[in-house]
């Protein structure tokens, strides 16, 4: 499988660095600027150990990347964590980075698009945007975490979401215990 991994400027970069740790899959990474100073806010991670998770990375700036193109044969995109101005975008057809023209092709291709969400609370505009991409076909996946599985650490709760990610995609992954288990 390959999928097109995009990181934008939301809060919850880790869910992203989980998300490309057990993604057993080939993998094209974009990250954001605002994504790269998130992931130096919340990790003490840097942009590279996300880069050496992936197959290829990509500059959002650079719209001519082979993920732009619906010739580009990819099976899935997943934007994790998915900024609300990202999210709007995507919504309403503004092609202005490669995250969002990457996200366009998935739509008018009929690929697996993904989006998780990280904003509380949201606005009525956050809710019909995603109610608008929940009727063409996209996976609106919010980072809430669930507690059935009883976590005990915070990468317990990261993983939970990144476990329904892999869900969506159809991947098998022992991440969390599921409900009746």
């Amino acid at each position: 499988m390959k999928v097109v991994v995009g990181v934008t400027g939301a809060s919850g970069v880790p869910y992203a660095y989980a998300l490309l740790q057990n993604l057993h899959a080939d993998v094209d990474l974009v990250i954001s600027e605002d994504a790269k100073k998130v992931i130096a806010a919340e990790t003490d991670l840097g942009v590279k150990a996300f880069e050496k998770l992936a197959a290829h990375t990509y500059a959002n700036d650079d719209t001519t990347a082979p993920p732009s193109s619906g010739s580009y044969r990819f099976d899935a995109m997943v934007v994790i964590p998915c900024s609300m101005g990202t999210l709007g975008k995507i919504a309403w057809g503004i092609s202005d980075n490669l995250i969002t023209r990457a996200a366009a092709v998935c739509m008018k291709e009929k690929r697996r698009l993904i989006l998780v969400p990280r904003e509380t609370p949201l606005a009525a505009t956050h809710l019909e945007n995603m109610v608008r991409l929940a009727n063409q076909g996209v996976v609106i996946l919010p980072a809430m975490p669930g507690f059935y599985h009883e976590p005990k650490t915070m990468d317990d709760l990261v993983n939970f979401v990144v476990g329904k990610v892999l869900d969506q995609l159809g991947l098998d992954h022992e991440l969390f215990r599921r409900w009746g288990a």
